[in-house]
C-alpha cells in the first residue's frame, strides 16, 4: 500500500517555520520544511488537518499555534460534524484542528490522532483514478465530493476534496495561482498528479 511518510512545506525561513510546527503542534517527522520562495498567490490548493479526541485538545493546540505566530481563519466552534477551527501558520499553510466529539471526556492533552493532507482537486473521478493507479487504496468515497485513502499506521492520511469546497471549508477564497509550495514524500513517487501536486520518493 502506497503511503505518505511526510509532508514537506516550502518557506522563506525554513528554520523558523520548522520551529513553529514543533512548538505549536509537536510535529517533527510528519511535517518538514525546506527553503523555497516560489511565487504563489491566494489559496494554495490544500489544507492540513489535525484530528484529536475532544474539544479541549482542539482549543489547546489552537492556542499553542496562535502563541507561536499563527493567525485565526475560523474560530473554533461546534458544528454538525463535531468541533474545530482553522488557523494559518506563519508560512501560509492552512491548518484545521478538529474533533468529532462535541463534549470533553477528560483533561486536555496534546495527543494528535491523525495528520491529514487534503488536496483540492478539479476532477475528483480523474484524481481518484490516478491515485488508485499509483497503489493507493480507497478507504472512503462519496461520489465526486470526497475521497479518503486507507492509511498505514504512523503515516499521513491523504484525502481528496473539490477545490472550491475545500477552500470554503477552510474559510478562504478558492482563487489562487502559482506553486502549491508543497511536496509529498512517500513510497509511491516520484510523480506529479493531475492537479500539479508533486510527490518525491521518501528518503530512507
Amino acid at each position: 500500500m502506497a503511503s505518505i511518510t511526510s509532508v514537506i512545506l516550502e518557506a522563506a525561513d525554513p528554520t523558523a517555520a520548522q520551529r513553529f510546527y514543533t512548538d505549536a503542534f509537536g510535529l517533527d517527522t510528519q511535517v518538514r520544511v525546506r527553503a523555497g520562495e516560489t511565487p504563489t498567490t491566494g489559496f494554495r490548493g490544500f489544507t492540513l488537518s489535525l484530528t484529536v479526541s475532544q474539544p479541549a485538545t482542539v482549543n489547546g493546540l489552537i492556542d499553542s499555534a496562535l502563541e507561536a505566530g499563527a493567525s485565526t481563519v475560523k474560530p473554533a466552534k461546534k458544528s454538525f460534524w463535531g468541533y474545530g477551527g482553522v488557523v494559518q501558520a506563519p508560512d501560509g499553510a492552512l491548518w484545521k484542528i478538529a474533533s468529532s466529539a462535541k463534549k470533553d471526556t477528560g483533561p486536555a492533552t496534546r495527543q494528535i490522532d491523525q495528520v491529514v493532507l487534503l488536496l483540492g482537486v478539479e476532477d475528483m473521478a480523474a484524481s481518484k483514478q490516478f491515485y488508485v493507479g499509483r497503489g493507493l487504496v480507497v478507504g472512503k468515497s462519496y461520489g465526486r465530493k470526497y475521497t479518503e485513502f486507507a492509511t498505514p499506521p504512523n503515516s499521513v492520511k491523504l484525502a481528496l476534496y473539490g477545490r472550491r469546497a475545500l477552500a470554503k471549508d477552510a474559510g478562504v477564497a478558492p482563487d489562487g495561482t502559482g506553486s502549491h509550495r508543497l511536496v509529498i514524500e512517500g513510497d509511491g513517487g516520484p510523480f506529479t498528479d493531475p492537479d500539479g501536486f508533486v510527490w518525491e520518493t521518501a528518503s530512507r
